[in-house]
């Protein structure tokens, strides 16, 4: 397989702030925090903590992910595949507080779930969401972040097909550091053999002048002796 890296051993950063999945998994965050503090007792809840932590993992490993895909592009599809794991499990934690609190999941087809997933869809940062969430009780909230659960592991899921198909093209860094290293070798070698061609031509060219020096000499020493 022929790896083309165009001489670069290091991917292009990746400004994670950017990616919308990544502002849709702060916003889950920020969310998951408030929710725990409204709805479960303050103390004596693991619950909180396996929220919480499940909601974090998941931005935190996108984070990671990026940065780390600097260089190792396993280790980045690994930390997103892990980012995606915790926020399947937050996903599961608001399922069960649902089932338990015995709250509704809003149909798909619903018109307010249909609001909600245009709303969620069309915005990505906390700031879009904490203005609404002191007028929204917990079934409201919970379906809201099933949402954006559902929405940024979409999103998630494309961006770590892309990345596949990336690696599968050009490979890790060890295969663009071969395929740059063999592409200076060639590069190189190009060059000596062009070089060499050249002086070959040169060398051709000076004999064909010493030659014709020579003929020169001849007939002008032969005019000499006449």
């Amino acid at each position: 397989m022929k790896y083309n890296t165009n001489g670069k051993v290091l991917k292009k950063a990746v400004v994670w702030k950017d990616l919308y999945f990544y502002r849709k998994s702060d916003t889950l965050y920020q969310l998951t925090v408030e929710f725990c503090k409204r709805f479960f007792p303050a103390h004596g809840d693991r619950t909180v903590d396996q929220m919480v932590q499940a909601a974090r993992s998941g931005k935190q490993n996108i984070v990671e992910g990026s940065e780390d895909g600097l260089t190792s592009s396993e280790m980045e599809l690994k930390l997103l595949n892990v980012a995606r794991g915790s926020l399947q499990e937050l996903r599961s934690d608001y399922h069960d507080y649902l089932n338990t609190h015995h709250l509704m999941l809003w149909e798909a087809n619903s018109e307010r779930q249909k609001k909600l997933r245009s709303f969620c869809r069309n915005h990505n940062d906390y700031g879009d969401y904490e203005p609404l969430l002191s007028k929204m009780d917990d079934e409201e909230m919970a379906n809201m972040a099933l949402t954006l659960c559902h929405q940024t592991d979409r999103m998630m899921c494309a961006y770590i097909a892309k990345l596949e198909e990336t690696f599968v093209k050009e490979g890790g860094i060890k295969e663009r550091m071969h395929a740059a290293r063999t592409g200076y070798r060639k590069e190189q070698d190009a060059y000596m053999q062009q070089l060499e061609t050249e002086n070959a031509a040169l060398h051709r060219e000076v004999e064909a002048l010493r030659a014709e020096v020579a003929k020169l000499r001849e007939e002008i020493d032969a005019e000499r002796r006449g």
